[in-house]
């Protein structure tokens, strides 16, 4: 038996288009127990496949699966209905099987209204999946009500199982490392808090389950042995078992991993000391959700954190050279110039060096979305329409469309007005053992000023100038491959090439064998005319498809003056 597991599409285009590139480590999970259990299983990634729609059928036709299973969030259920339609034209046989945090929610509506999904796995998806592939491989139809954890439909009507038990010893599943390349990890499932916006909560239950640490970072190093080094930890909250967390990362350290990660943590669940070790195993960036700067607003969200311990966390991830990512989410119940002052006050006082903000929207399987049902403002079948989300303010008439856009208008253009105030207000540890990672720190920063989102952004004022302070401090914490690089490209974009010489020289006494630094000094003595030097640069990389030209024209100079 053959199972392709899909992760599709969304409709419209994501603003943090990187974010949704990389298939959820769910997918990846459920293919590591089928592949355990002797099943033929592949995992396609076709978050952009509505740009290349021959793609789904040439594949379908090419694997001629026997089952099709779809990882859904709630905002990309369409492109699941639309490659499920595709699969079932193609091949009415085949088993169409959601499953996810969104068909979880909307297993009753899905099955009325999309007769080309055959079945529901509701919840952790694992082991009813595994129960009910094994139920069709071997014809055992009969026995697919008695699988926990799932829908089907029985003469027309929709109907459920009772609902599977999670497992409690998540390493008794297989470790999808052995199996797959994937970015996105996860320790625990589940999270302390129980945000009225957030489905996390029912999902996975009201507790934290965890992987051990010696498994986890298993998992690290078998992917890094295939090649990543950059990972996203999707933990609702890592950090929630400090003494766990701490060996993870000297597991980290230990094994000489030298990976790249972030992570997703709450603000009442950060301490020095463990920021320290999360920034030596590799840690460059934590997120946190702190909706508003309305304590009004969080208590109506359900968030009862405080603006000093708001502070206090980002404060500390400062310190420790991290990026702390600040989410916030505007059109709230009660939103107001009021409310949204204070979510720019609170920015100005915490700081931060990135911001995502939001508009509310609700779905299925949060306490909101069902308090609105209760109140019958809505019903399911409004996903009837082809949508990814329902915003609050479209059905709470007293918020003006309008005055929510600019509210999210104000919160952006008041961080990036700020932001050079906050970049130079940064204070990091005065430690020895540091000065490396500080140097990271600074150049990364940089980065995203000269030529990374920052870059890109007019409202930052002074992005030029900011790049290269940070690259400088960068610079005189440790020698930094990035910054020399950076404040090369950065002089000679302006023209001051002697400038960029010098600096390139410095980086090419510590990096002699980079082929950025190599090359980008060529290009200036190309600017200078001196193409023999620039060669020199050059020819220790004539097979890089993007260093040839500049041979080629260095010899067509050369040629012309003869």
């Amino acid at each position: 038996m053959k199972i392709l597991l899909i992760y599709h599409y969304f409709l419209d285009k994501r603003i943090h288009a990187h974010e949704i590139r990389v298939p959820p480590i769910g997918i990846y999970y459920v293919g590591a127990q089928l592949k355990e259990n002797g099943y033929n299983v592949h995992i396609c990634n076709w978050h952009d496949a509505n740009h290349t729609p021959n793609i789904i059928s040439e594949t379908i036709k090419k694997e001629r699966p026997d089952i099709v299973g779809f990882s859904i969030l709630h905002a990309n259920r369409w492109g699941g209905i639309d490659i499920a339609k595709v699969a079932k034209n193609l091949n009415p046989e085949i088993k169409i099987v959601f499953g996810g945090i969104g068909a979880t929610f909307l297993w009753d509506h899905l099955l009325t209204y999309f007769h080309d999904i055959d079945f529901i796995v509701l919840g952790e998806g694992e082991i009813p999946f595994l129960r009910l592939v094994k139920a069709l491989d071997t014809g055992a139809h009969d026995k697919i009500p008695l699988i926990p954890g799932i829908a089907f439909r029985h003469q027309e009507r929709p109907q459920k199982t009772d609902p599977a038990e999670p497992v409690e010893d998540l390493d008794q599943f297989p470790n999808p490392a052995r199996y797959f390349q994937f970015q996105h990890v996860a320790f625990n499932r589940g999270c302390t808090g129980n945000c009225a916006f957030c489905g996390s909560p029912r999902f996975w239950g009201p507790r934290v389950r965890t992987h051990s640490p010696g498994y986890f970072v298993d998992q690290l190093e078998l992917l890094t042995r295939k090649g990543i080094q950059f990972f996203y930890f999707s933990d609702d909250t890592f950090t929630y078992k400090k003494q766990w967390v701490q060996t993870i990362c000297q597991e980290i350290i230990q094994r000489r991993l030298h990976i790249t990660w972030v992570a997703i943590a709450r603000v009442n669940h950060i301490q020095a000391d463990l920021l320290g070790w999360m920034r030596k195993a590799g840690c460059i960036q934590i997120s946190f959700g702190i909706e508003s700067g309305s304590e009004k607003i969080r208590r109506k969200l359900n968030k009862p954190i405080k603006t000093a311990q708001i502070k206090k966390a980002f404060d500390l991830v400062k310190h420790y050279g991290i990026m702390p990512r600040a989410y916030f989410i505007y059109g709230s119940p009660g939103e107001s110039e009021k409310t949204i002052q204070a979510s720019i006050d609170l920015i100005r006082t915490i700081k931060p060096l990135s911001i995502i903000t939001y508009i509310l929207d609700i779905f299925p399987g949060t306490h909101m979305y069902q308090e609105l049902l209760e109140k019958g403002r809505i019903t399911d079948n409004i996903w009837q329409k082809r949508i990814e989300d329902l915003l609050y303010f479209e059905i709470d008439k007293h918020l003006d469309p309008k005055d929510i856009l600019a509210y999210g208008n104000a919160i952006r253009q008041a961080f990036y007005q700020n932001l050079p105030l906050f970049v130079g207000d940064i204070h990091l540890i005065k430690d020895p053992a540091f000065n490396r990672l500080h140097a990271d720190f600074y150049s990364r920063l940089a980065m995203t000023f000269s030529h990374g989102d920052y870059a890109k952004i007019d409202a930052i004022p002074g992005k030029a100038s900011i790049a290269k302070a940070l690259f400088q401090k960068s610079l005189a914490c440790h020698p930094d491959h990035r910054s020399y690089l950076g404040l090369g490209l950065l002089y000679q974009q302006e023209g001051s090439l002697e400038k960029s010489i010098r600096i390139l020289d410095q980086g090419l006494a510590h990096f002699d064998g980079s082929m950025d630094l190599n090359v980008c000094q060529g290009i200036n003595y190309m600017n200078l005319k001196n193409y023999d030097r620039a060669l020199s640069y050059f020819l220790d990389y004539k097979d890089q498809t993007h260093v040839s030209p500049y041979i080629t024209a260095c010899y067509e100079a050369q040629k012309a003056r003869l």
